[in-house]
């Protein structure tokens, strides 16, 4: 019988090779091969697949049950779904372990059963962080790094939600943390999630680009990829991917030594520090995820001391904030040429919605001129090349969520036709 050849593969981009090599010629990834080998006549031919009419699919069999955590929930699209498997990366210290910990608890709580795998901590750290958290001492830990072992463990006890503390901890093919160790865990413990009907969650390192550490097989093959964030004081929860609901939602929380606590309104949690009567400070009504959250715009304008003025944008995106600033030169000659132009988003976040540029416009207008906005003025709205307001994605829930927050008027295109009139009215 001839011998069967093998081939490797890059698991990172699926390259193709006669033998391993230490780089892939591909995508440049380092240790990324694994031995594949071509599949004979003797494993004989696979059985048809078999197909159902989608009217004969029952979506009630996976009905949702709640995280304990409207935030998470809001998140998740509404809950955990039974069999899913999702994965949670983070900066290490931003409250991954924090925030699971409280949301196993919480389901424990409800009458189901959890297993924490603890991988990187002793079972001496996790009580200690539990006893802090105010967790039940019903919750069951393992503590173990072996994926077969682990897997057992999982199979034996059956959990509803199993929480796996990280995924880069478990041993498998190759050194643990290895691209070929955390695929293999990361299959074998989604086809345990699938088969058992549980609710896993992993949790993965990330890389200084910010993105989830191992190979992109990870993200592929889980249900949903979520984010732990910081923004300033506040934490947000972003999802990457969701099967079972929307992309790009956030769920807001705020870290204390209770650990972490929701923040239901986020609004006035990030208006609370803004000051009232001062040149260059405006809000804008800006599309954060799914959500509608009040931002404080600042801007600042100071005489530059260089040939060539400075322009500095943080939590915003610097070409945007550009193009407003030639708007305001162009065409409501605010002269701009011999100034430091310094704009802010108050409290930490990064938002590319082009909803706030109306915002970004009052306020560095403001900045220049020295006259403040009126206090209980919000704006929300696209800056157009020619000066035009032009309309953004879901203006009546920034309506809304401007008068929830308690401003009496919010410029938005309707309201105002030109970025000339938005300004005049916000300073009046």
């Amino acid at each position: 019988m001839a011998k069967q050849k093998s081939r490797y593969r890059c698991v990172e981009c699926g390259y193709q090779a006669p033998k391993p090599l230490g780089r892939c010629p591909s995508c440049g990834a380092w240790g990324s091969f694994s031995e594949e080998t071509a599949a004979g006549a003797a494993r004989g031919a696979a059985p048809p697949a078999e197909a159902v009419p989608l009217a004969q699919v029952d979506a009630d069999a996976l009905p949702r049950f709640s995280s304990g955590s409207e935030e998470v929930d809001r998140v998740l699209g509404g809950g955990f779904v039974p069999g899913a498997a999702l994965l949670i990366g983070g900066e290490p210290g931003v409250g991954k372990s924090t925030l699971l910990l409280q949301l196993a608890d919480r389901v424990r709580a409800s009458g189901r059963r959890v297993v924490y795998v603890a991988g990187e901590e002793s079972p001496q750290q996790v009580k200690l962080r539990a006893e802090r958290l105010g967790v039940h001492d019903g919750l069951e830990l393992m503590r173990d790094t072996r994926l077969e072992a682990v897997l057992s463990g999982l199979e034996s006890l059956r959990p509803e939600l199993a929480v796996i503390d990280s995924i880069q901890t478990l041993e498998s093919e190759g050194v643990p943390g290895s691209l070929v160790a955390v695929r293999n865990a990361t299959q074998a413990l989604v086809r345990w999630a699938k088969s058992a009907g549980s609710t896993l969650v992993l949790v993965g390192h990330v890389t200084k680009e910010g993105t989830v550490a191992g190979p992109k097989v990870i993200e592929h093959v889980v249900d949903a990829t979520l984010y732990l964030e910081t923004a300033g004081v506040l934490r947000v929860l972003r999802s990457a991917k969701n099967r079972f609901g929307a992309v790009g939602e956030v769920g807001v929380f705020r870290m204390e030594h209770a650990g972490l606590v929701e923040v239901a309104n986020p609004s006035e949690a990030l208006l609370a520090e803004r000051p009232l009567d001062v040149p260059g400070s405006a809000v804008g009504l800006a599309l954060y995820g799914e959500r509608v959250i009040a931002l404080e715009v600042q801007a600042l304008a100071a005489k530059s001391p260089y040939a060539a003025p400075k322009r500095v944008a943080q939590g915003l995106d610097p070409r945007r904030v550009d193009v407003v600033l030639a708007v305001l030169e162009r065409r409501l000659g605010l002269k701009l040429g011999h100034l430091d132009v310094y704009v802010n988003l108050a409290g930490g976040l990064r938002v590319g919605d082009p909803g706030l540029d109306l915002a970004v416009a009052i306020a560095v207008y403001s900045a220049v001129m020295g006259r403040p906005v009126h206090p209980q003025t919000a704006a929300a709205g696209e800056v157009g090349l020619a000066g035009e307001v032009r309309s953004v994605t879901l203006l009546e829930a920034r309506l809304r969520e401007g008068q929830r927050a308690g401003f009496g008027r919010v410029l938005a295109p309707g309201e105002v036709r030109s970025v000339e009139q938005a300004v005049r009215e916000a300073l009046a």
